[in-house]
């Protein structure tokens, strides 16, 4: 059994955008749809021209975070989120009444309502479409020009992700919550 997670190496962000497009072609869901399973935030810029500031990286990309102790599974009533095989944190569509628990338990606002289906949705880190497949990789990783993301098995000592985990220093967020976030941020 696989532990997977993800590695954000956040400063090569250029907001181009094609992670999000990526996502949304390989999870069908419509190019103009404002809600989606992942997304690149846009960090404010400070002060007033012509002295103004921004943050270290203008740009975060985001999804949901993978959590190994999920508050949105802990109180789903029809158990539609669960944890796959992989450690996976998935949403079974036929199970989801749409009571949004999940979307309110989320501390990272990575839930949202899938238009076509009328569920709750968030990214499952291509778990139910290109791992299926056989591909080692997410979507969003395979498109992105700036290599921001890594993503891989945590429990493969020889996998990528494993050895940027021992050699690079990286935060998660929200940590003091407990949820054991799978998703990391290079420092």
């Amino acid at each position: 059994m696989a532990k997977y997670a993800m590695v954000l190496n956040y400063k090569n962000c250029i907001n181009c955008k094609a992670c999000e497009v990526a996502c949304k072609e390989e999870n069908g869901i419509l190019l103009g749809a404002s809600s989606h399973r992942i997304w690149v935030g846009v960090n404010e810029v400070a002060g007033e021209f012509p002295l103004l500031s921004i943050a270290s990286s203008a740009f975060y990309p985001s999804q949901c975070q993978q959590c190994g102790n999920a508050p949105c599974q802990q109180v789903c009533p029809t158990k539609a989120t669960y944890y796959d095989k992989n450690g996976i944190v998935q949403v079974d569509e036929s199970k989801c009444i749409l009571c949004s628990y999940c979307m309110i338990a989320c501390p990272y606002d990575a839930r949202y309502v899938d238009d076509r289906t009328m569920t709750v949705d968030k990214c499952n880190f291509c778990g139910d479409t290109r791992l299926l497949r056989g591909l080692k990789t997410t979507a969003c990783q395979a498109t992105c020009p700036t290599k921001v993301r890594t993503f891989g098995d945590m429990d493969d000592p020889t996998s990528e992700i494993s050895e940027i985990l021992r050699t690079k220093e990286y935060f998660t967020l929200k940590t003091s919550l407990g949820t054991e976030p799978k998703l990391f941020y290079l420092k």
